[in-house]
């Protein structure tokens, strides 16, 4: 149990008003007092204004609601500040709906890049109806003579054409690297497509290099957090390239986001890094591991299959079930060469088939190296059942929900790709509590922006872009879905002893909302606002008072 203040000096910064804490030792509170970056005190006014001195601001926050600074445990921050700099074309569906418009912004793209090449981001033809099929043929008919290489927005497929492989030095006598593959056609040259990131990398790497302005990349992906109310975020792709650059940003204050760092598992199944090798503002506390890959593509193991549809015979995944991009053993051989040396894992797992496989994986593994609070990390987990869930919490793996999902694909769940069944159900969080697990929410930026509000607005509500409840059975209360976005989410990232709650020593990083979540109608949780952000005690975005 935490206690109300740290000493009786007198605080830098003073908030009055609806306290949310997410300390269950104390829920809610009427102030809370700053001190040096971190919270001095919280409790009632009286217990709080003992700590204003002469030099001390007050801000009555009035009809606004002070809560913990979000936390998105599941991002590639450093990946999407350099796909939403100047150099990366963003055609993402949240960016251009309309297929034409997409076309119209790859043609313009390769016009204008010149020998260097064009980069675009975001490619999505579920939501963006009636794009071309972006094979080899098409790419190269568009861009004849210079590399083009297209993303898609799930980040699971790289689409490029002939100059870009050559520059990439693939082939088609290139082996599929393990994990990945390279599309191919009939006669086994190479079709334009890179699966899964060993893959993608390989073809799109270069556009992910640290430049010069990298620095100033980051600042803008911070603010884009801090907009949103987010103060720590899990950074899931992490390149160890990016270390020293990373730690000179950090090192100038610039970093107004926390960052919790995943390390890319590699095929030497090795890294240089020490578990929770960093400070509070920067820490490596994981490693990320991949199971299967994204429903949008086909490339997701599960028991069921594809409708057959309009929608997933354009994809080529009519009546299929999808696919694993691992065995069993390999997941447990991957997950066991770091785990045995003190790390967390985290998987990425959409299918109830591969969710099955990395809880076998991992069972055994856990027979193997009894570990108590490993915190091991199930990612995304649309299609995950009741029984695994409870499963999962048996064997004390907790699970991170894309419930995001619901917002963009929630039609296309239910009626392209799985029917009522199986895609009314995505995204269970329901079950998950029912489960008993501390599971949390994320955006997986770049696929979709980082939205704290509406991710809890969707857990709750569920509500589909037509407008349709998807699985009313699955929505969860207010404070279960807050939690996920607070505490949990820091809990996942072995950060709750300084983030996610307010409690005297914690670091003063706050959001004020334009109301309570747990008080205003559930239906309008998506339409309050991000007032202001505080970051260490600073505001760094929006104002308060």
């Amino acid at each position: 149990m935490h206690s109300n203040r740290t000493d009786a000096a007198p605080a830098d910064l003073v908030l009055f008003g609806d306290v949310v804490t997410m300390d269950e030792a104390r829920p809610r509170a009427r102030a809370v007092a700053v001190r040096d970056g971190r919270i001095a005190a919280v409790g009632e006014r009286a217990e709080v204004e003992a700590l204003i001195g002469p030099a001390t601001t007050t801000v009555d926050v009035g009809t606004a609601c002070v809560l913990p600074g979000f936390v998105e445990p599941h991002g590639h921050p450093l990946e999407e500040a350099i796909v939403l700099g100047p150099a990366v074309v963003d055609v993402r569906p949240v960016t251009m709906p309309d297929a034409d418009d997409v076309v119209r912004a790859v043609h313009d793209a390769v016009r204008t890049a010149g020998s260097a090449g064009a980069f675009l981001n975001g490619w999505d033809p579920l939501l963006q109806k009636g794009l071309p099929e972006p094979n080899r043929v098409w790419l190269d008919a568009v861009a004849p003579e210079h590399p083009l290489v297209i993303m898609h927005n799930s980040g699971h497929v790289a689409y490029f054409n002939t100059a870009a492989a050559t520059a990439a030095g693939v082939d088609r006598d290139t082996p599929d690297p393990v994990g990945g593959s390279y599309g191919r056609d009939a006669a086994g040259e190479l079709d334009g497509a890179a699966y899964e990131t060993p893959a993608v990398f390989a073809v799109a790497g270069h556009a992910m290099t640290v430049g010069d302005d990298f620095p100033a990349l980051v600042a803008a992906e911070c603010a884009r957090l801090n907009a949103a109310g987010i103060t720590t975020i899990g950074e899931m792709s992490f390149d160890p390239r990016m270390r020293q650059t990373l730690n000179a940003i950090a090192a100038t204050g610039a970093l107004t986001t926390r960052l919790r760092l995943y390390e890319m598992s590699n095929p030497e199944r090795t890294t240089d890094a020490t578990p929770g090798e960093g400070d509070d503002l920067v820490r490596q506390v994981g490693i990320k591991v991949w199971s299967d890959g994204s429903p949008w593509v086909g490339n997701v193991a599960t028991s069921f299959p594809y409708l057959d549809t309009a929608a997933t015979r354009a994809l080529g995944i009519a009546c299929t079930h999808g696919h694993a991009n691992y065995t069993g053993e390999q997941i447990h051989d991957i997950s066991a060469a770091y785990f045995d040396k003190g790390w967390q894992i985290a998987c990425h797992a959409h299918g109830d088939d591969a969710i099955t496989m990395v809880l076998d994986a991992w069972e055994q593994m856990l027979r193997e190296n009894p570990r108590d609070d490993h915190r091991l990390r199930l990612e995304h987990v649309g299609a995950m059942r009741p029984d695994q869930f409870r499963r999962a919490t048996d064997l004390g793996v907790t699970v991170s929900i894309f419930v995001d999902h619901l917002h963009y694909w929630g039609d296309v769940l239910v009626d392209d790709l799985f029917g009522p069944e199986h895609g009314s159900t995505w995204a269970a969080a329901g079950s998950a509590l029912a489960a008993g697990q501390r599971f949390s929410f994320h955006n997986d930026g770049p696929v979709t922006p980082a939205n704290p509000l509406r991710n809890i607005h969707d857990a709750v509500n569920r509500l589909s872009p037509s407008g349709r409840v998807v699985g009313p059975e699955e929505r969860i209360p207010v404070d279960a879905a807050l939690r996920a976005q607070t505490v949990n989410a820091a809990w996942q990232l072995q950060s709750e002893d300084v983030v996610g709650s307010l409690f005297p020593g914690a670091h003063a990083d706050l959001v004020v909302l334009s109301g309570n979540p747990l008080e205003v109608d559930p239906a309008t949780l998506a339409d309050l606002r991000v007032v202001a952000t505080v970051f260490e005690g600073r505001t760094v975005h929006g104002r308060l008072g």
